[in-house]
């Protein structure tokens, strides 16, 4: 991640009922992504079209205190621009950051939490052979944890 990327994603709202992914651009937001294990992703035409964070950085704090990250697995988030989202492009791009993850960590279970809300997500995360297996709530918002062992 580059200053000038971070910045940049930090700028992006997306609509309702996606508002929860859209950042304040405060002091902390930039921290985190600036902590490492972020990675921005762009297009051949050098355009910024999301990215992916990998470890604790991808999971939701609340979901510590139900142990739902209690297992090894690799975590994996990511954010696809706002123009982007919901273009067909999500499988495509998922499949970009799991190929990362195995190249940085060797092929392993990976696991990640989203809005249960989030059906056309979850309905990617399946597509690539997600499986649900838990959930928790913070706040309003309840949060699947899926995950993909490295068998299937």
């Amino acid at each position: 991640m580059t200053l000038e990327k971070a910045y940049e994603i930090l700028t992006w709202t997306y609509d309702e009922p996606y508002s929860l992914y859209s950042f304040t651009g405060d002091q902390e937001e930039f921290l985190e992504f600036m902590n490492g294990s972020y990675f921005y992703v762009i297009d051949d035409k050098r355009n910024l079209i999301g990215y992916f964070c990998f470890g604790e950085s991808a999971q939701v704090p609340a979901g510590h205190q139900v142990n739902a990250y209690e297992e090894n697995f690799i975590d994996i988030g990511l954010g696809l621009h706002p123009n982007k989202a919901g273009q067909g492009t999500g499988l495509a791009f998922l499949k970009v950051g799991l190929a990362y993850a195995i190249e940085i960590n060797g092929f392993s279970n990976v696991r990640l939490t989203v809005a249960s809300f989030n059906r056309r997500a979850i309905k990617v995360y399946e597509r690539a052979g997600f499986t649900y297996e838990k959930s928790f709530t913070k706040g309003s918002t309840n949060f699947n944890i899926m995950i993909k062992k490295k068998s299937e």
